[in-house]
């Protein structure tokens, strides 16, 4: 049974982007490299990681979801220091990162440089 409006220590991401590049060769990356770059990682508290593109295909979105901050922040961590983050710049222009949940403080102070907003959980419900 699910629970209503029951805490939980979820943290979600949603990264919204402008593409610098075509939405082919941006697809192709996000495919090829980035998905698949991240799946490999096989981090034990992420949930998800999903990429979509604008109809206009000039802007693209990633949503990532985490059992908890600590699982956000392990996320964070080995982003900032795989090779990503320079192809990450090439073919993107943030626009906005925000953070859903009820995160650490030290998360905080990672995400700092982004501009990171963040919304706490206040009710809801989660099938699973």
């Amino acid at each position: 049974m699910v629970n209503l409006n029951k805490d939980t220590n979820r943290v979600y991401f949603i990264i919204q982007t402008r593409l610098k590049s075509n939405a082919e060769e941006v697809q192709k990356w996000i495919r090829d490299r980035s998905s698949k770059y991240v799946f490999d990682l096989k981090e034990e508290k992420s949930m998800s990681y999903e990429w979509f593109l604008s109809d206009d295909n000039t802007e693209a979105t990633l949503i990532e979801s985490f059992e908890d901050s600590d699982g956000a922040k392990k996320r964070v961590e080995t982003h900032f220091a795989s090779p990503l983050p320079p192809e990450v710049a090439e073919l993107f222009e943030l626009t906005s990162w925000l953070v859903f949940g009820n995160v650490k403080e030290d998360l905080i102070e990672l995400l700092s440089p982004v501009g990171a907003k963040y919304q706490s959980y206040v009710g809801g419900f989660n099938h699973r």
